[in-house]
């Protein structure tokens, strides 16, 4: 199994070019599944999910064929994916292949919408928390779907197709947003979405599934209408920037120091984080092609933050924030909000020097003049990548085991940060 070796106290200084959302590139490849015609993407990032989801819609019969730069090239830019779901030759998605990727529960929509029926695992447990697939069951009966749950099956049937319908959250729901757009998009007359999801990811793929005919508006607000259509047909869309990434490596560098330009981010994705960093000390300078983060002698600030849908804090940030913060000089807290389970980090933190206390869904951290490198182990994604942030910082050696969560969300992390300074590999076996 791979680990990661860092050998921190280097400043970080240079360009990262930022990848290809994860978040958004997986829902648009789903969107594939809606129409018999080409879905092309660009800027696709090469991910361990994203290969995963490869195999899982070639399961239902989609053939996907790359175009762009293979695994191991290098360049800045992301794989180019032709998906062609011509013929969908299975509507079942089966327990062994959800139960590795949960964002693979969210075909259901799309194949519903188009055949007239679907068979899903339900995914199963979240190492981060509960994430119940209750809102997408409701959201397609709305729309008119028979669905039973037999045998950890969610089976759903719609033989004379989807009608519009009112879909109304309880609270604020990514998944179940993209998998009600997707649905509604296909469904006989107006679909409107009331407390629905306003992340870029949204908007991007409302953006692409326009440009395969889709009838949508709203989005970007808390109410999406969606006229549907027919049918939809071939398109071609670059997936976006990820924000998380740009959010991870501008943390990255707050915490080593240095001056790094994060090539192809995008600001107006990233308002809450960066008001965050400028209130802890960095210097954010924002321009049309990317986003300069740099920290030059200046001590770091305490925060108080509290995660929230957007445009509030993401949580996908929240550990590496916490990370940062760990050597800030005075008290910051940290609640979150949207994961009941989402301070696995802090006790891997923990041995690298960091002084942590929880309460509840409330962590405080108390900032300390040092962190030490330490063998740790990554729990999750994020968990792994503010281990990184950690290490970079810390005196000495670190190692991080189980970097396969890294792999799922980061392209190319060790380069990137390798070409800024960084003294960083990884040791495979």
């Amino acid at each position: 199994m791979d680990r990661i070796r860092i050998v921190g106290g280097n400043r970080l200084n240079g360009t990262v070019p930022i990848s290809g959302a994860k978040n958004a590139a997986l829902p648009l490849m789903i969107a594939s599944l809606l129409t018999p015609e080409r879905l092309t993407l660009d800027n696709v990032p090469r991910l361990a999910d994203t290969a995963m989801l490869k195999r899982i819609l070639g399961n239902h019969g989609v053939d996907c064929t790359v175009k762009g730069k293979q695994v191991g090239d290098n360049g800045e830019a992301g794989e180019t994916l032709e998906f062609s779901a011509r013929n969908i030759v299975d509507t079942t998605a089966p327990y062994d292949l959800v139960s590795k990727m949960r964002a693979s529960f969210w075909v259901i929509g799309p194949l519903l919408a188009r055949m007239g029926e679907a068979r899903v695992s339900l995914p199963g447990g979240c190492a981060i928390g509960t994430r119940p697939v209750d809102f997408f069951i409701d959201a397609l009966r709305a729309l008119g779907a028979e669905i039973d749950i037999d045998a950890g099956y969610v089976q759903a049937r719609a033989p004379k197709g989807l009608v519009g319908g009112r879909v109304t959250f309880p609270r604020t729901t990514v998944g179940a947003t993209h998998v009600t757009m997707m649905a509604a998009a296909l469904a006989r007359g107006e679909t409107v979405i009331e407390n629905a999801a306003r992340e870029p990811e949204i908007v991007d793929v409302a953006t692409c599934l326009t440009r395969m005919g889709a009838n949508i508006s709203g989005v970007g607000t808390s109410t999406i209408s969606i006229q549907g259509v027919d049918a939809l047909h071939a398109a071609r869309h670059p997936v976006m920037a990820d924000r998380i990434e740009t959010g991870t490596y501008a943390f990255a560098t707050a915490m080593t120091g240095g001056n790094v330009f994060l090539k192809g981010a995008r600001p107006d994705t990233l308002e809450a984080p960066i008001e965050v960093l400028r209130g802890i000390g960095a210097e954010v300078e924002v321009a049309n092609d990317g986003i300069t983060v740099s920290r030059n002698g200046r001590g770091l600030a305490p925060t108080n933050v509290e995660t929230a849908p957007f445009p509030g804090f993401p949580t996908d940030l929240q550990a590496q924030l916490m990370a940062l913060v760990s050597r800030a000089e005075g008290v910051s807290h940290v609640r979150e909000t949207i994961f009941e389970n989402r301070f696995m980090h802090v006790q891997e933190l923990a041995r690298l020097g960091a002084d942590i206390h929880l309460d509840g869904q409330v962590a405080t951290i108390r900032g300390v003049d040092q962190l030490k490198g330490a063998p740790v182990m990554a729990t999750d994604l994020r968990a792994s990548v503010s281990l990184v942030i950690a290490g970079l910082a810390a005196e000495g050696e670190t190692t991080i085991n189980r970097v396969y969560h890294l792999d799922r969300g980061f392209e190319q992390m060790e380069s990137k940060l390798g070409a800024c300074g960084a003294e960083i590999e990884r040791i495979t076996g």
